[in-house]
């Protein structure tokens, strides 16, 4: 299945790294990734595909959104 994410929160270094390692850990792959910074508020759109994800479509939502929490950001 593909998917789109967003993240959207203060700007800093790693978010992109955090954000990829956690997919890379659950075998979901980016196909696709657009970000900016928008007046110091950093944006990002992800395509993904989670066909051959190691967790069910739910656990890896939960998953980001609990990463999100604790990056300061939405997921």
């Amino acid at each position: 299945m593909k998917a789109i994410m967003t993240v959207i929160g203060p700007d800093r270094v790693g978010i992109i790294a955090e954000v990829s390692a956690l997919l890379a850990k659950s075998n979901v792959n980016i196909l696709d990734l657009s970000q900016t910074i928008m007046e110091e508020i950093f944006t990002m759109t992800i395509l993904v595909d989670t066909a051959a994800a190691n967790c069910t479509f739910d656990a890896l939502s939960s998953a980001l959104e609990a990463k999100g929490e604790e990056m300061g950001m939405s997921i």
